[in-house]
């Protein structure tokens, strides 16, 4: 009888347990290695005098598409590189309307700004002036880049399936604030009294049966830990990497924060770019521990471009006195824009600068704003947009074409604030004051527009 009695109770069993929701979301993800296979110029230090001699890791581009019930859609694309040029963007904006009929909204480029990554803005780097060679090796690294990341982006949406998404998030401790006050003003050394964002944020992607199939991560901090002549995606891409092998079959994403004015501490060396990477990991790891928030629907972005004024520029005569500057970086900056104006072209007074915002339902808000941005903005809008949804800002999205300071660091002057312009090709001078509330007011719409209209 009792053997009757198990055997009926457990027939039973499955129907008296409460039904499995439905999957909300459908993901995919696809990953390809853009790793340049020629020699080319290096990317962020302007110190370097010969192109790349080697591979320390591999470099690559991830791509992770999510659509919700309603079939909006939305693909992440990561990439070890030192940024997003406009022109990339605009490109691949344009051939996934046409070829997947996704909207522009509907398209998120992030880059780790590696400083061990290629240099692939042709005419950025003094060395490609003296190489024609390696000008076009560049050229021809762009156009393959762009068909690499085109497809991936249609690899991931031919692999949506169900899924379902949670968000945690742990803290990381290795970034420190870079701008040291000093009598002689803002130095680029360790400021441990500095405003730093040291949040993990975590979205994890799992398939029906619970099982991890992509982590998406960000961290407030500069891949600068290393200068090395050789390719290498610094702590960010050690951190997927360690992710990747204690999760097999799972891609691991990572999105740079406000990361302008924060580095990583200390620097250098393989070895503490590993031990950094290794510090982000455990932090994802422990993120994975806690039971997630669920990350409901629907899915909805907004985006759009604000333009950001230059302060006045200098009158010809003033640029004609900045050519006999000692600051070497000042005079070829001059020499740059007479050239311009040599030959008739006006100079440029304001730049498109990129701004998106995705929600997901009332679980999470993602903000994404192109440029280096510094840690203030991270830290204004997880106050300005707090609420029952959790708050994700991020950097180096779109568009890295320059650093973009706060109200504080620009007036505080320095790297940040306002020297690195005269290393720009494109940018005549620093921005205006206006910069940091137009960014923040644009975010805030989309974000207003999002609660209350949604998708179109």
């Amino acid at each position: 009888m009792k053997t009757k009695l198990a055997a009926l109770l457990a027939a039973l069993w499955p129907a008296m347990l409460p039904a499995a929701p439905a999957p909300e979301w459908k993901a995919g993800v696809a990953v390809a290695a853009i790793t340049p296979t020629q020699p080319l110029w290096m990317a962020g230090y302007a110190s370097r005098t010969k192109p790349a001699d080697g591979k320390e890791t591999e470099l690559f581009a991830k791509a992770l598409a999510l659509e919700d019930t309603r079939g909006a859609r939305l693909v992440f694309v990561t990439l070890d590189l030192i940024g997003v040029p406009q022109a990339l963007r605009l490109n691949l904006e344009k051939r996934v309307a046409a070829a997947h009929r996704l909207p522009p909204e509907g398209l998120l480029l992030n880059a780790s700004h590696t400083h061990s990554g290629p240099e692939f803005r042709v005419g950025r780097s003094p060395g490609e002036d003296r190489d024609p060679r390696i000008a076009e090796a560049s050229r021809a690294y762009g156009r393959e880049l762009e068909e690499k990341i085109f497809a991936l982006i249609g690899e991931s949406l031919a692999h949506l399936a169900p899924a379902q998404l949670g968000y945690t998030h742990a803290r990381a401790g290795f970034a420190m604030n870079r701008r040291l006050p000093t009598a002689s003003g803002y130095a680029n050394s360790p400021h441990p009294a500095g405003p730093v964002d040291h949040d993990v944020p975590v979205l994890r992607v799992t398939d029906t049966a619970g099982k991890l199939r992509a982590v998406v991560f960000g961290y407030a901090c500069h891949n600068t830990t290393l200068a090395l002549q050789q390719w290498n995606a610094d702590y960010a891409g050690y951190a997927q990497t360690y992710l990747e092998a204690a999760h097999p079959g799972a891609v691991a994403l990572f999105v740079t924060g406000a990361a302008g004015d924060q580095n990583p501490y200390p620097r250098r060396t393989v070895e503490l770019a590993q031990q950094h990477g290794r510090a982000l990991a455990n932090a994802v790891e422990t993120a994975l521990t806690v039971a997630p928030r669920a990350v409901r629907g629907p899915l909805r972005s907004g985006y759009a471009t604000v333009a950001l004024d230059y302060a006045p520029l200098p009158t010809r005569a003033e640029w004609q006195a900045r050519l006999a500057s000692k600051d070497r970086t000042e005079a070829d900056h001059a020499k740059r824009f007479l050239a311009k104006l040599d030959a008739g072209e006006s100079l440029p007074t304001s730049y498109p600068c990129p701004v998106q915002v995705v929600r997901f339902g009332e679980d999470l808000v993602l903000a994404a704003i192109g440029g280096e941005v510094c840690v203030d903005y991270s830290l204004r809008l997880k106050r300005e947009l707090a609420g029952p949804a959790a708050v994700w800002v991020a950097g180096y999205s779109n568009d890295v074409m320059g650093y973009i300071p706060s109200s504080r660091v620009r007036e505080e002057g320095g790297y940040e604030g306002e020297t690195a312009m005269r290393f720009s090709f494109t940018h005549p001078g620093p921005w205006a004051p206006t910069l940091e509330e137009r960014i923040v007011e644009k975010v805030n719409a989309l974000h207003r527009h999002l609660a209350t209209d949604g998708n179109r």
